[in-house]
């Protein structure tokens, strides 16, 4: 910017220094500034005080280092000697161009040190974050007998903060009081921010109180402290109270307030102070507006940030970096990226906080080469080392499982403090590295280093997947005795933990003790509840939730569906279905996707695919629920037409959907398909064969009696066969009568699941059919030598919100005698249309007739009973058992179902039944061949 030199009188002795200075200032100043300087410009009288104050003015319009010190130069190599007042402006610039080490060179210079000279060195120090340095040269005035004023001592109390030294704080206080000056309002609103900085909020309150002549700096302080100190609501307070009591607020009490609605996420309080501030004329305020923007970006309202963003005519760093960080919060990565194509196309140069958002979105997007060139950027500038950036480099290579670089991005760090620790660990346990963020976690504790909920959240996180009950109950242990069972997050992170490590009754306790109460809280004990197969407890807290007038997320819907659907609990998942309606989920592809798997589990393959169709964006989780649905249902060709379908839309399935497909395979006996999509699963679809894939294939070849090619499988698997694989070869050498065959899977596994008795039960149940009775002595001798008990055949039926559980021979219900006449009734109808029980599916040492008697009171016939005699005629009935079925009962409801014109819909532990007009759907060799006693 070039100024109108304007002539000086030949005698004047600062005619070289004019135009030194001039020069300089040409390099340094705004346009604006120049403006507002061009009257100061003119040519000085001939008097040195006035050529001094217009020297004043120069300086003060500086705002650079490089100009300070030129400055300084011209007046050193002028020979000039200029008096205080223009010391103090010059050593003041250099406290404002950052430069207290040359600030603290000029003050060495100076002749005779007066108070005002002090405080002015005082106030560089404070002023730069060097409250060490300021306390120790507050130390040397007092020695000196240099008296203090009311402008050095808020640099002192300023300096007692920066440098957390809350006894020198306490002493300078002290020093205030006994020399006067508590009555200053400079000195009593400093006073008011040190005490809240140190965290005595109520303390910082009695001296505002205590202040007379209130001005907007002590409103300010103590709103400040109430934010800082994460007091949002009487930060709220203290505003309303503000500005009843007359005062105006500034744009930093805006500030302030905002950062409250951001803390407290409160939406429409901040929308309130939007349209107050609105209507006193700050919304073009830069400050203000920069808040505004930082409050709707953190708290999720990406449309009314764009807005604010949008009428900032010049939008400075931190307004980029308010809205870039708020949609990186929000998980709106790929927004965050184009802002910062935007904000380089604007000539805006990203600083450390931009590109410390910038790599989080680059690890939310899994964009990790484009976070790799950002670092080789940051290399070259030599910035890799600062901190921010540092922790966003650990964040984006630990999450993109790059932990090699992410580790040696963390040692790179010059200092590594809780927050960097705190991104590693974090990075290892959403990458899934668990045990490697337990290693860190162990390790930073070692090296003597605290920690916070953000650290115990992330390590509760990895305890909970891997899961490590130990390490869980260790880490609640620290929580304990650091305080932190107030925090909500920790609590819902032990809650979670405990739930995954199947330890309920702990996850309660700490749930009931710790009183959290919030939708989070309630959802990981829901989840915890559904994902041990407790529905009905999982209900139960649902139910708690609603009486306290808590309004449930989608998560915690979807965690309901799935209690649901472990129940079979149609009637309560169709009423979760109707919370999801009417706070509108339906459009939640998490809710969604549950939707589909709760119909599909609870045998309403009709309303499955009415959900599937509602998804309005479905992924490939939506499409493997609705084909695993298919084919549980015994739709075996639908749910191989549905994949072709996806594989049309151009999804690539997954390990889950592979699974399904050779689900549905199995239940239609397509052998010949399901053996084409194993053998091409890699090279078609690019997935690895797991146990489960194998165990498919094994217990497809068995149930259609080709053992040997079965065992063929069975020794060609890369890996060791498990529990699944050697299970589905002894049913089918039960069905198959192989019992060479069936003993070898049996001893398998009784080593892998010894605690199991359907083991022994199928064992028994082999010999027993080929006559071995005493092989089925020995079966029964070894369980009770073993202690294995055996598991109960256990039905259950859905009856008005209430479910009602039967097993064999039951008479504890209320309705026993209805029961048993009904069962009468039927069998006699029965009889009649040409049902002959089959006994030689008992295999009890008993008479026929007993064996007639024992068959006809199993558990799922007692629950179908209950069912016709508590339903309107014609509704279909829907009964869960926990065993197979067996053969004799899936008979008998063909013939049930024909007589009372009802379907009959029933689900086992495979599969679906579904019985109407005397069929059953599912194919007759499909479920003879998992039949027991």
């Amino acid at each position: 910017m070039k100024l109108c030199r304007l002539p000086l009188p030949t005698s004047s002795p600062l005619k070289p220094f004019h135009t030194a200075a001039v020069s300089v200032l040409e390099d340094h100043l705004t346009p604006a500034s120049a403006a507002t300087l061009a009257p100061h410009l003119s040519p000085p009288p001939e008097s040195p005080a006035s050529s001094v104050s217009k020297l004043t003015t120069l300086i003060s319009a500086t705002q650079s280092v490089g100009g300070a010190a030129q400055i300084h130069a011209h007046l050193a190599k002028c020979g000039l000697s200029f008096g205080p007042p223009l010391r103090q402006h010059l050593l003041s610039l250099y406290s404002r161009c950052r430069s207290p080490e040359s600030a603290r060179k000029l003050f060495d210079e100076f002749p005779d040190r007066d108070h005002i000279s002090w405080s002015a060195l005082i106030s560089a120090y404070s002023n730069n974050g060097l409250g060490r340095e300021a306390l120790l040269s507050f130390r040397k005035m007092r020695s000196l007998g240099v008296r203090s004023n009311e402008f050095t001592l808020p640099s002192v109390l300023k300096a007692c903060s920066a440098s957390s030294d809350f006894i020198a704080g306490t002493q300078v206080h002290a020093f205030v009081i006994v020399t006067g000056f508590e009555s200053d309002v400079f000195v009593a609103n400093t006073l008011v921010v040190m005490y809240a900085n140190f965290g005595l909020l109520l303390d910082s309150k009695r001296l505002f109180d205590g202040i007379t002549d209130r001005n907007s700096v002590s409103w300010n302080g103590l709103l400040a402290g109430c934010v800082r100190n994460e007091r949002f609501d009487e930060a709220v307070s203290l505003f309303q109270e503000m500005v009843m009591d007359g005062m105006r607020p500034n744009e930093f009490g805006f500030s302030c307030i905002l950062n409250a609605c951001t803390g407290s996420q409160d939406l429409s309080c901040g929308r309130a102070v939007h349209g107050y501030l609105t209507r006193l004329g700050y919304h073009s305020d830069a400050f203000t507006t920069n808040a505004l923007v930082d409050m709707y970006a953190k708290l999720g309202n990406a449309k009314a940030a764009a807005m604010v963003f949008g009428k900032i005519a010049r939008p400075d760093i931190v307004s980029w970096n308010s809205f870039i960080a708020g949609c990186v919060l929000h998980g709106h990565d790929s927004r965050a990226l184009a802002l910062l194509v935007e904000m380089k196309a604007s000539g805006m140069v990203p600083n450390v906080f931009t590109l410390s958002s910038v790599l989080k979105a680059c690890a939310g997007t899994g964009m990790l080469d484009l976070g790799m060139q950002i670092h080789g950027t940051l290399i070259k500038a030599g910035s890799d080392s600062d901190s921010f950036v540092g922790v966003g480099l650990v964040d984006m290579y630990a999450k993109c499982n790059c932990l090699d670089d992410a580790m040696k991005a963390f040692y790179l760090i010059p200092e590594q403090d809780l927050i960097s620790w705190n991104a590693l660990i974090s990075g290892c346990s959403h990458s899934g590295s668990d045990d490697e963020a337990l290693a860190c976690f162990s390790k930073m504790r070692r090296e003597g280093l605290n920690f916070n909920r953000t650290t115990l959240s992330a390590v509760l996180k990895s305890t909970a997947s891997l899961p490590a009950i130990t390490a869980t109950k260790q880490v609640h242990g620290l929580a304990t005795r650091a305080g932190f069972l107030s925090d909500p997050h920790v609590v819902n992170g032990l809650v979670d933990a405990y739930g995954k490590c199947s330890c309920l009754e702990e996850a309660g306790r700490v749930f009931e003790e710790c009183q959290s109460g919030d939708v989070v809280a309630f959802t990981s004990l829901i989840t915890a509840h559904s994902q041990s197969g407790q529905g009905e407890e999982a209900i139960k807290v649902f139910c708690k939730m609603l009486n306290q007038d808590l309004k449930p997320d989608s998560f915690v819907c979807s965690s309901l569906l799935n209690a649901c659907a472990s129940l079979s609990a149609y009637e309560q998942g169709k009423q979760i279905h109707v919370h999801v309606q009417k706070m509108g989920f339906m459009s939640d592809v998490f809710a969604g996707n549950a939707l589909v798997n709760m119909y599909a589990k609870c045998g309403s393959v009709e309303d499955a695919t009415l959900a599937f169709s509602e998804i309005p964006e479905r992924g490939i989780v939506s499409w493997s629920a609705m084909i695993g649905g298919l084919a549980q249902h015994g739709h075996g060709k639908k749910a191989l037409d549905l994949f072709s379908k996806m594989l049309d839309e151009g999804l690539s399935p997954n390990h889950i959907t592979l699974t399904s497909v050779l689900c549905a395979c199995n239940h239609a006996g397509l052998i010949d398909e399901a053996k084409q999509y194993f053998d091409l699963m890699e090279e078609m679809y690019g997935v690895q064969q797991t146990q489960e894939h194998y165990a498919c294939m094994i217990d497809l070849l068995g149930r259609a009696g080709r053992l040997n090619e079965a065992m063929e499988l069975v020794h060609h698997m890369p890996f060791e066969a498990n529990a699944s694989v050697w299970g589905a070869l002894l049913g089918a050498s039960r069905v198959h009568g192989n019992i060479e065959l069936g003993r070898q899977a049996a001893e398998m596994l009784f080593a892998l699941e010894p605690e199991k008795s359907g083991t022994h039960v199928l064992l028994a149940n082999m010999y027993a059919s080929a006559g071995m009775w005493d092989n089925v002595a020995k079966v029964r001798r070894l369980m009770k030598d073993s202690r294995v008990k055996k598991e109960p055949a256990m039905s259950w039926v859905e009856m008005k919100d209430k479910i009602y559980t039967f097993i064999v021979g039951d008479r504890s219900h209320d309705r026993t005698a209805e029961i048993y006449a009904k069962l009468e009734e039927l069998g006699e109808l029965m009889r009649k249309a040409g049902y002959v029980p089959m006994v030689e599916t008992d295999l009890h040492d008993v008479e026929p007739w007993e064996k007639e008697v024992l068959l006809s009171h199993h558990s799922e016939k007692l629950a179908v009973a209950f069912a016709l005699i508590s339903t309107p005629a014609g509704v279909p009935i829907r009964v869960k058992k926990n065993l197979r079925v067996c053969r004799d009962c899936h008979t008998a409801f063909k013939f049930i179902c024909q007589i009372v014109s009802t379907e009959i819909i029933l689900r086992d532990i495979n599969r679906f039944h579904h019985f109407k007009d005397g069929a059953c759907r599912v194919l007759p060799v499909l479920y003879a061949s998992r039949t027991t006693a």
